[in-house]
């Protein structure tokens, strides 16, 4: 078959098999349609079908149709994250600095000491868990810092799908995250011991401040369709010199966004552009990881090791934003969601685990840990973060009442 069949082929599987298993089994809740698409990646990728089926496998996810889905995936989450980008108000985002800052260093600094704690555990009771180049320390702060991402993509996913994206809290919860997000990857730099990239990532962020700025004074004087075309241009240059510098070019293409106006693009046009973003390509995105990832089950071991990261995990994010909230004096309850939703870790832990695996810094059984640790910890999300929204939700209804009751008396 041509390159055009088996690539047509690959596209039918990837948007066909999770869209049925999803809707046949009914496991919106449980698991929504994109947690779906990750393991269905993750069971078709070399490590399950290319185990079993060999021949099959390499007979449709061949080097060069695997290489085009992986080019079409990463442009789509750089749109989609650009648009996240463009859904946080920037001026707010100073406004409440200090509150960010703080925040999302708790938020970031918690679970990253749980998840070393955890590294230090396994090195106890194994040796096993370090790559070839991989020296303890490397291999504790990597597991640190792996505990410590958040899925930006999968967190717009889920902030959407509860209805949190433009609310408050929502756009919060994405300053948040994108602040720890740009941290991660720096860290990712220190743990490498790549000097020439910790070098690299400062020239970007001075250039990208200063394009930003020439950027915000062109785009209003576009018309509406050339403020478009102008910001996918933006988009594929900020994403080209972070990934580039190190940063990885989702950070880029969400920053991209953020020193934009939404207003400039209209929110109809917005939703309308997300929307259609999420529904043609964004499926080859969260399936084309899993098809390159290689892993291996490495017997029970992995699975308790893939509990106590996950334990970590949540629990740090959850102690991590509880003491923020403290501090910041936040309404009961809303530390917890806000926990819950920050520990996703979705397909960017896919992604920065293979990092670690491909540079010898921690081995196979570490990998497979780390990925059934994102899977769980984005099954876990929704399931926890609805009856806390309700409950949370309620709380706020009936203290608005109290309010009005009082001001009648």
């Amino acid at each position: 078959m041509t390159l055009v069949e088996v690539f047509l082929i690959a596209l039918l599987i990837i948007f066909a098999v999770p869209w049925l298993v999803w809707r046949g089994l009914r496991t919106d809740y449980w698991a929504p349609l994109v947690v779906v698409q990750i393991i269905a990646g993750v069971l078709l990728g070399p490590g399950v079908l290319g185990a079993v089926f060999p021949d099959y496998y390499a007979s449709v996810f061949r080097p060069d149709t695997v290489t085009a889905l992986s080019g079409l995936g990463w442009w789509a989450v750089m749109m989609f994250v650009w648009v996240a980008g463009l859904e946080l108000d920037l001026r707010q985002a100073w406004v409440a600095r200090r509150e960010s800052g703080l925040t999302a260093g708790f938020a970031l600094l918690t679970p990253f000491l749980f998840g070393c704690v955890a590294a230090l555990v396994l090195i106890g009771w194994s040796s096993g868990w370090a790559g070839p180049t991989g020296q303890s320390w490397q291999l504790v702060l990597g597991i640190g810092m792996g505990c410590a991402v958040t899925a930006l993509p999968i967190l717009v996913l889920l902030l959407e799908k509860l209805g949190l994206l433009r609310q408050p809290l929502g756009q919060r919860i994405l300053r948040y995250a994108s602040l720890d997000d740009i941290a991660i990857w720096g860290m990712l730099a220190l743990i490498l011991l790549d000097w020439e990239r910790i070098g690299r990532q400062l020239v970007f962020l001075a250039a990208f401040a200063v394009i930003a700025l020439a950027m915000r004074r062109i785009m209003p004087r576009l018309g509406v369709h050339d403020r478009w075309y102008a910001g996918l241009v933006w988009l594929a240059l900020a994403a080209l010199g972070a990934d580039w510098s190190g940063l990885h070019f989702m950070v880029g293409a969400f920053l991209a966004g953020v020193v934009l106006n939404a207003r400039w693009f209209g929110e109809q046009a917005i939703d309308s552009f997300r929307n259609t973003v999420l529904l043609t390509v964004m499926p080859v995105f969260f399936l084309s990881t899993g098809l390159r990832t290689q892993w291996d089950m490495g017997g029970l071991a992995v699975f308790g090791a893939a509990a106590l990261l996950l334990a970590a995990s949540v629990g740090g994010k959850i102690a991590g934003l509880t003491l923020a909230g403290r501090l910041l004096r936040w309404p009961p309850g809303e530390a917890r969601l806000a926990g819950w939703l920050l520990q996703t870790k979705g397909l960017i832990e896919i992604i920065f685990a293979n990092v670690l695996l491909d540079r010898g810094i921690i081995s196979n059984e570490t990998f497979t840990a780390l990925l059934l640790m994102a899977i769980a910890s984005t099954m876990l999300t929704v399931p926890v973060v609805t009856p806390l929204l309700r409950r949370l939700t309620g709380q706020a209804a009936n203290r608005a009442r109290q309010e009005v009751n009082r001001g009648s008396v």
